[in-house]
C-alpha cells in the first residue's frame, strides 16, 4: 500500500532544536513529502533560505517579519526584501491584535509593504492574522492576491471564513482544528472547498491531538489532515490528494 502523501504548508525547522535533516526524515517516514519553511525576520529568513539550499528535494522557504516584531521593519525591510526576491514566497507577515507585541500602526505599515511585495514579485504571501480580521480583509482584498494569499493557521468563525472565501484565499489549518475546544474551527472549515485548503504544523507549536503535550513538527501534519477530511466527510486519502495539489498549486514545490 502507497503512503499517504502531505504537504506541511507552515513549519518553523529552525525553531526545532534538532537536525533538520533528522527532523525530516522522521516526517518522510510519516508521507510528508515537503514543506514551506517561513521566516519571522531576516535572521530566522536566511536560516530558512540555508535549510531550503541544503534539502533543496523537501524545503521550500519564505522571508518575512512577523507582526510581533512589527516596529523592527524599518531596519529590516532592506535584509527582507532582498531575501523575499530569491525566496518561494512572503512572509510570515501580518497582524496580531490579540497579543499587541508591537503598535497596531506599525504593524498595519509593515503588513502593507509586504503585501506590495508579494504583488511586484508575484509569489505568494504567507498570513498570520489573530484578532484582526476585519483588517486583515480590508487590506487582502485591497491588494487583490487571491490563492496567493494564504492564511496562515486560519482561526476565523463561520462568518470571516465565508467573506474571506469570497477573496479566492487559501486557509492553512492547524493543529487547533483536532482540540476539543475547536468546534467552531472545524464548523468554519466546513465553509472551505477542498481546492481551497491546506494543512500545516506551526511547528514547533500548536501540536495536535492526541499528542497535544508533545513538542510539534512536520511529521504530525498527517493528524490535522485526518481531522479536516472527518470535517469535509472525506476519506483521508482524498485530503491529503487535494491539500497536496493545493500545495503546488500555490508554492510550486521543491526545485531539487
Amino acid at each position: 500500500m502507497a503512503l499517504r502523501e502531505w504537504v506541511d504548508s507552515h513549519g518553523h525547522l529552525f525553531g526545532i532544536d534538532e537536525s533538520p535533516r533528522v527532523v525530516l526524515d522522521r516526517a518522510a517516514a510519516k508521507g510528508v513529502k515537503w514543506l514551506l519553511c517561513p521566516g519571522v525576520d531576516a535572521v530566522s529568513s536566511r536560516r530558512s533560505q540555508e535549510i531550503a539550499s541544503e534539502h533543496p528535494d523537501r524545503v521550500l522557504w519564505s522571508a518575512g517579519l512577523h507582526p510581533h516584531d512589527a516596529s523592527r521593519w524599518p531596519d529590516e525591510e532592506e535584509a527582507i526584501v532582498d531575501l523575499a526576491r530569491e525566496a518561494d514566497a512572503v512572509g510570515e507577515c501580518g497582524l496580531d491584535f490579540y497579543r499587541n507585541l508591537a503598535p497596531r500602526d506599525h504593524q498595519v505599515d509593515a503588513f502593507r509593504a509586504h503585501l506590495v511585495l508579494a504583488k511586484d514579485l508575484g509569489k505568494p504571501i504567507v498570513i498570520h492574522c489573530r484578532d484582526a480580521f476585519a483588517d486583515v480583509y480590508e487590506m487582502v482584498g485591497a491588494a487583490d492576491l487571491g490563492e496567493r494569499a494564504v492564511l496562515h493557521c486560519w482561526t476565523g468563525g463561520r462568518k470571516w471564513t465565508k467573506r474571506f472565501r469570497d477573496l479566492g484565499v487559501m486557509f492553512s489549518f492547524a493543529g487547533p482544528l483536532t482540540y476539543a475546544t475547536g468546534e467552531t474551527l472545524r464548523l468554519a472549515a466546513s465553509e472551505v472547498p477542498m481546492d481551497r485548503a491546506l494543512v500545516e504544523t506551526d511547528a514547533p507549536y500548536l501540536t495536535p491531538e492526541p499528542i497535544r503535550s508533545q513538542r510539534n513538527e512536520p511529521a504530525n501534519v498527517g493528524l490535522t489532515g485526518a481531522a479536516l477530511a472527518e470535517v469535509w466527510g472525506v476519506e483521508v486519502d482524498d485530503a491529503a490528494r487535494a491539500t497536496t495539489d493545493n500545495a503546488v498549486r500555490v508554492f510550486g514545490g521543491p526545485r531539487g
